[in-house]
Parts: C-alpha cells; sequence; structure tokens
C-alpha cells in the first residue's frame, strides 16, 4: 500500500505544468501554443524569455527531487524511488492537462540527483556536452538517458542501472518525434524561437 501512495503521491506532484503557469502567470499565454507545443523548459526558452525558461528547468527539476527525497524520508528508499519515478509519469501525463504533459528531461535529471548524486551529474554532463555540440536539445536528452544506466552499472549500483533504464526508456519514448526530426536532419537547434 506504501507503494502506491508513494507513487500517487509523485505523480500529483510531478503533474504540476510549471511551464504553463509561469508562462502565464508573466502574461505569454499558453505555453502549449508556442513552438513544439511541449510545457518544458525548451519550449519556454523559444518565447525568448530565459529568466522563464531557467525557473521553469529549476521548478520541473526540483518537482523531481522533492517527490523522491520526501517519499524516501516518510516510507524509505523503495517508495522514494516509486515516487520518483511517479513524478516522472505525472509531468508527462499530467490529469490537469488531458494527460498531454512533457517529456521528462529536468524532472527525471532531478530524480536522477535525489537517487545519486553522481548519476544526476553525470547525466546533467552527458546532456551538456551533446547539446553543446550539437546546440539540439533533445540529442542532449537522449544522450543523457541512455548514458545514464550505463554510469549506474559503471559504479556497481544494478538497481539504480535499472530504475534509470526504466528513467530513460519513458523519456526516449516521449521524444519519439523529435527522434524523427533528428533522423530527418529538422530537429530545431536550442534558442530558436517560435
Amino acid at each position: 500500500m506504501t507503494g502506491v501512495l508513494a507513487l500517487a503521491f509523485g505523480y500529483l506532484l510531478g503533474s504540476i505544468p510549471w511551464g504553463l503557469v509561469l508562462t502565464r502567470a508573466a502574461g505569454l499565454g499558453d505555453i502549449r501554443q508556442i513552438g513544439s507545443g511541449n510545457i518544458g523548459a525548451t519550449n519556454v526558452l523559444r518565447t525568448g524569455n530565459k529568466p522563464l525558461a531557467a525557473a521553469t528547468l529549476l521548478l520541473d527539476l526540483l518537482k523531481g527531487v522533492a517527490a523522491l527525497l520526501l517519499a524516501a524520508a516518510l516510507w524509505g528508499e523503495t517508495a522514494g524511488l516509486l515516487a520518483g519515478f511517479g513524478a516522472m509519469l505525472g509531468h508527462a501525463f499530467p490529469v490537469w492537462l488531458g494527460f498531454k504533459g512533457g517529456k521528462g528531461v529536468a524532472t527525471g535529471g532531478g530524480v536522477l540527483l535525489a537517487a545519486a548524486w553522481w548519476l544526476g551529474l553525470g547525466a546533467a554532463l552527458v546532456w551538456l556536452a551533446t547539446a553543446f555540440a550539437t546546440r539540439i536539445s533533445s540529442a542532449g536528452a537522449i544522450a543523457a538517458c541512455a548514458a545514464a544506466p550505463v554510469i549506474a552499472a559503471v559504479a556497481g549500483r544494478w538497481d539504480l542501472a535499472l530504475f534509470a533504464a526504466g528513467i530513460a526508456a519513458l523519456v526516449i519514448w516521449r521524444h519519439r518525434p523529435n527522434i524523427e526530426r533528428l533522423l530527418a536532419g529538422t530537429e530545431p537547434r536550442i534558442g530558436r524561437r517560435a
């Protein structure tokens, strides 16, 4: 029962659509009508408002951190991991937005960071290096997700490798249209305005 409660707690926390909340509060309208239509930081950046994009990134990351750490403190490590995955599901499929949410990159990064700081940092470094080299956010996200289970396995943490593989599967699945555009050479570059 604790596992279900942790998953539901994480889902509710993860379902807060910070990109939408912040862009509306800033008078920029509905972020789902701009650029890719996504509610995440990369699409908020397409509004041209860098501080708002940074705030979205930070808040999406923090909801992953908070879900895992709070549930772990209340119910133990396994419940924390379940809440972290629940936050990912809430971000990707928020009930408030008709189950049409974000791709989970920042929230997943927060979950990995809370699960093991070195794992989150390693994935973030892969994202930064790939995004810097390609100027394509989705390429960085996919590379970071692919690297996270490997980083955990190399560290001998097979439990975290399996957990990171679950997060990676969700994030990569949510990037299906991006993968098609990457293969076609039409994926937008970071910072391109809508």
